[in-house]
């Protein structure tokens, strides 16, 4: 991603604009699209949200917050004691994975805060995954929590069990059996959205759990939203072969500036279609595509929640990879049987 111009940068080069005729302005969002559809809301980029920065904040979802025995959070940035991703604020950051940047001294009290935040009793056992993009979904049991497996999602209906997925853009997806006391935990970026790791999740519930979707709830976390998911057109076309709906997750937005129009060269760019700060570009919609794979797994529109929140548009709120360019911290969406 390049780097912003400087502000005397900027000024000096709206000055020659002048010189030359040109009225310098700034970039505007235009969007090409088909007409909304009936109850479909207009896509525009989230206003990043301010918050405290020094205490712990845990994004929970109502349903969810209705059953008694479940304990569930998904975790932001913020009360933790990590610095490295942001060194010149005085409070630290809540960066809950296991990073190259950061030490293992850090990460380990900023999961016990989060844990302490979100209730969860002393001698309940955080279970992570080594997530790698699949379809992989594993049955976890208390002493996972010592090891790693890997995969991108489990399930559990052991009590004291807490199921852990990491994140920094990808799509966390939580589901809960309301009747078997039974729980999953789902890591969706678009490989493993492909590959169906939610509706395969629902699948290994109602087989290894004896879960009915009809008893089933989700919530799908924080996440990089349409507005901001640029990619390539090779994604549009492995979605089109998996998926009959595939059309209606995808929507083409472009930035329009005069200069750029009138010097179009000036702009080349060498990165791959779906890579670069210029448009038109074509825009995934993740959370939705998962929203769609639980409703063809069997659960109701009334038991999804979708949490909305858009993690590259409030940066300040949630670790971002695109935002960050790849060098940040990891959120924790966990839900569990108390």
């Amino acid at each position: 991603m390049p780097r912003s111009a400087a502000p005397t940068d900027v000024q000096a080069i709206d000055a020659l604009l002048i010189q030359g005729g040109l009225q310098p302005t700034r970039r505007r969002l235009r969007v090409h699209r088909e007409p909304l559809r009936e109850g479909q809301d207009e896509v525009r980029p989230q206003t990043p949200v301010r918050v405290v920065r020094s205490r712990i904040e845990i994004v929970r979802a109502p349903a969810f917050q209705r059953v008694p025995w479940l304990m569930h959070g998904f975790s932001t940035r913020t009360g933790g004691v990590s610095h490295v991703y942001a060194p010149g604020q005085r409070a630290g950051e809540l960066n809950l994975g296991f990073t190259a940047s950061d030490s293992r001294e850090n990460v380990l009290e900023n999961r016990r805060r989060f844990l302490e935040a979100l209730g969860a009793p002393p001698d309940a056992a955080l279970v992570t995954l080594l997530q790698i993009h699949s379809s992989v979904v594993r049955r976890a049991v208390r002493q996972d929590a010592a090891r790693i497996f890997r995969g991108d999602g489990h399930i559990t209906n052991q009590p004291g069990v807490l199921l852990a997925i990491q994140t920094a853009d990808c799509i966390p997806v939580l589901i809960a059996d309301t009747k078997r006391k039974a729980v999953g935990a789902f890591h969706a970026g678009w490989r493993g959205t492909l590959k169906r790791i939610v509706e395969n999740g629902v699948g290994r519930m109602r087989a290894e759990l004896g879960s009915h979707p009809q008893d089933l709830i989700a919530a799908v976390g924080p996440g990089i939203a349409l507005c901001c998911y640029a990619v390539g057109e090779e994604v549009r076309g492995e979605f089109a072969s998996q998926f009959a709906y595939a059309p209606q997750l995808f929507r083409e937005l472009s930035e329009s500036d005069p200069i750029r129009e009138k010097y179009p060269l000036l702009f080349l760019t060498a990165r791959a279609p779906g890579h670069s700060d210029l448009g038109p570009q074509l825009h995934l919609d993740l959370m939705e595509a998962n929203r769609r794979q639980l409703l063809d797994a069997g659960l109701s529109q009334e038991s999804i929640t979708v949490i909305g929140h858009c993690t590259r548009c409030q940066r300040n709120r949630y670790f971002s990879w695109r935002a960050e360019q790849g060098f940040t911290g990891r959120m924790l969406s966990v839900v569990g049987i108390g």
